[in-house]
């Protein structure tokens, strides 16, 4: 009896242990299974539902704006067909032979298929609010709006701009005064944005590089609220309204001609001081302290958000070898069509034909070169004048046989009250460096007028540190001027390189470089030789060129579109 009941307790106690048992592991396993779905479910949101999330919001967006716009769009392809009839009567009278157009109406597409999007009747809308500025890259919006002209006769090319000042006709009469670019005007409208001031730096003194890009998203929605173009092409460097665009409308091909990476590795670098590039830069040996550590930490979240909006562009083109580089570095790992759209060089189109045939670069010519040392840029912070009048005004001091007699002239466009004060403290400079006789402002100069320059000067100069490209540098080239350029940048990689083994211009760092160039440059044995290894360097950069290489890009976005 003992035995059984000791028997029939070992069993209960058995039986209990492992009854009280089963609920404790099941407790485990439903812990262990909820931290680990709370450990994933970000994850998995960040994978799975955001994606699902954002493309139902954008796509319903978009409809949206697609549908807000649709009567804006058809009355823009009504007046292009109406002002095209109009045309064609008088083609022939306006189109006379031997027209710069005739020249590029026959550019090959080159690697593209001749007969891609043959007929296409879209729209291709190009973002360029500022595009009243008369600088480099309102050249390239220019003519690879003509280009696109050429290529496509029937599409309509839209233009986003915040120049409400001025209207279609003057614009065009324009561009055709400064750039000597012809554009025909049936096939582009101007749409004025109300949003510009939101991409100004003056309006985020704080957190700029965030607030510009935010503003650009803004801008991108009143764009499309205006019209909702077939080809998305964005040529200032908003990359975040590419972005923006391809959350709203997959369907639309998106392009960036970028002239300057919104932020690179040598701005994240220069905030380092103990770095080579510490002292470069408005930001130079910032990046100290407990302020310092924050910026860099903002700078490099915002390099990570550059660089997954950058990623989704489907057509990538940058104006240099050195642009090439630092967005290869950002967004080429991440592209997943770099392998069928690599990130393509598309120099900037330079009048290099009509300066050859306009200024004679020869022997006999050097008569007509005076002791001028001729800078052409924008009056912008960057382009760095003041080093250059500084550089004039040692070189000049020094005394020299080169020096004596020799003129600085600045020739550069205007765009607003903030340029204005900016030449007024340049002349200031001028006049406490005791130069102000020999320095001359000539603003927003016209094409026949920046011609003459380039005729009677015998030396180009460019500034700017890390120059993208420099257009203004390729003219020098083409017109026989001798370059004393910055020794880095477009100008130092792609332009002013040796020509059969000798140079074709200077490279200088600092005023005293400088001003030992302009030395060098006014003391040649024998300048004409140089003037013509420039001349010949600068032949890969013609308008035909750039031509050729924009359309064999808008054939890739035409055929993105079937």
């Amino acid at each position: 009896m003992a035995d059984t009941m000791q028997d029939t307790t070992q069993t209960c106690s058995t039986s209990c242990a492992e009854d009280s048992s089963i609920p404790f592991a099941f407790d485990l396993r439903t812990l262990a299974y909820s931290a680990l779905a709370i450990l994933l479910l970000p994850r998995l949101a960040t994978l799975v539902f955001l994606p699902i999330l954002s493309r139902i919001v954008g796509g319903t967006l978009g409809w949206y704006l697609k549908r807000a716009s649709s009567g804006r769009r058809a009355h823009l392809l009504s007046l292009m067909k109406l002002d095209q009839e109009r045309f064609r009567d008088e083609r022939l009278r306006i189109r006379k032979p031997g027209d710069k157009d005739d020249k590029l109406a026959n550019v090959d597409p080159g690697s593209a298929s001749a007969n891609a999007g043959e007929g296409w009747c879209g729209v291709v809308g190009f973002l360029h609010p500022f595009c009243n500025a008369g600088g480099g890259g309102e050249r390239v919006l220019w003519a690879a709006i003509r280009a696109t002209q050429l290529r496509y006769p029937d599409a309509l090319c839209v233009v986003y701009t915040g120049d409400h000042d001025v209207e279609k006709e003057a614009m065009i009469a324009k561009v055709k005064n400064r750039f000597n670019i012809h554009l025909h005007s049936p096939t582009i409208a101007f749409v004025y944005l109300s949003t510009r001031h939101l991409v100004v730096a003056s309006t985020w003194p704080r957190f700029t590089l965030l607030g510009q890009s935010l503003g650009s998203i803004i801008m991108a929605w009143d764009a499309f609220h205006l019209v909702v173009p077939d080809i998305f092409i964005d040529t200032m460097g908003y990359a975040f309204a590419l972005g923006f665009c391809r959350l709203l409308f997959r369907r639309v091909p998106t392009c960036a001609y970028v002239h300057y990476p919104t932020i690179s590795t040598d701005m994240l670098e220069s905030l380092d001081p103990s770095s080579p590039l510490g002292s470069r830069g408005v930001n130079a040996g910032q990046g100290t302290g407990l302020r310092g550590a924050a910026k860099k930490a903002y700078w490099h979240l915002f390099a990570a958000l550059y660089t997954r909006v950058g990623a989704t562009i489907d057509v990538v083109m940058t104006n240099s070898s050195w642009t090439q580089a630092h967005i290869q570095k950002l967004w080429g790992p991440h592209r997943k069509t770099d392998a069928t759209n690599p990130i393509a060089v598309v120099f900037p189109p330079v009048a290099v034909t009509e300066l050859e045939e306009k200024i004679d670069v020869s022997p006999a010519s050097e008569a007509q070169r005076e002791k001028i040392l001729l800078l052409i840029a924008q009056f912008r912070p960057e382009k760095d004048h003041q080093s250059i009048i500084q550089s004039f005004a040692k070189f000049v001091k020094s005394g020299t046989l080169a020096s004596r007699g020799a003129r600085l002239v600045l020739v550069g466009s205007v765009r607003d009250d903030g340029d204005s004060k900016r030449v007024y403290q340049l002349r200031l400079l001028a006049n406490e460096l005791n130069v102000k006789d020999s320095v001359e402002f000539h603003l927003n100069a016209s094409w026949p007028e920046i011609l003459e320059w380039l005729r009677k000067s015998s030396v180009g100069v460019n500034g700017m540190w890390n120059e993208h490209f420099g257009i203004g540098v390729v003219e020098y080239q083409a017109a026989g001027l001798i370059s004393v350029v910055h020794a880095s940048g477009g100008p130092k990689m792609d332009i002013v390189v040796d020509v059969d083994g000798e140079p074709t211009g200077f490279h200088a760092n600092d005023v005293d470089e400088f001003a030992e160039a302009f030395e060098k440059a006014l003391s040649l044995p024998d300048p004409a030789a140089m003037r013509q290894r420039a001349q010949i360097s600068a032949r890969r950069f013609t308008e035909e060129e750039f031509a050729r290489k924009w359309t064999a890009q808008m054939e890739r976005l035409v055929g993105m579109l079937r």
